[in-house]
């Protein structure tokens, strides 16, 4: 693979992915704060910094885990597959944000159910 090829499938990764990444913050973010609204007001009573700080600290882990698709998506355009799957990678961002919310929608029930 030469560095005009790869220097391509990254641009194009970045130019798909970098705009739905709003679309699965909100999505992860919007989880959240439902499960804090169903269990309000006691679901309050944990609002901390530390609580704070591992929420962040739980985005930023989220974002790493959206990276991973940088990775699938590069291979598949460095491979024979390229135009297919430029057809089709919204499929993996449908289905990794559903993982995500998935495992967002556990967390969110044990941060905010203890106190009900």
């Amino acid at each position: 693979m030469e560095r005009t090829e790869l220097r391509e499938y990254v641009t194009d990764a970045i130019r798909f992915w970098e705009p739905w990444r709003l679309l699965y913050n909100l999505t992860l973010a919007a989880i959240v704060i439902i499960y804090f609204a169903v269990g309000y007001p006691s679901s309050k009573t944990v609002l901390t910094l530390d609580f704070c700080l591992s929420l962040f600290l739980l985005a930023v882990i989220a974002n790493v885990a959206y990276c991973a698709a940088y990775i699938a998506d590069i291979f598949a355009q460095a491979s024979g597959f390229r135009e297919f799957w430029r057809r089709f990678r919204r499929v993996l961002f449908i289905v990794g944000t559903l993982f995500a919310a998935i495992i967002t929608r556990f967390i969110a029930m044990g941060m905010f159910s203890a106190n009900r």
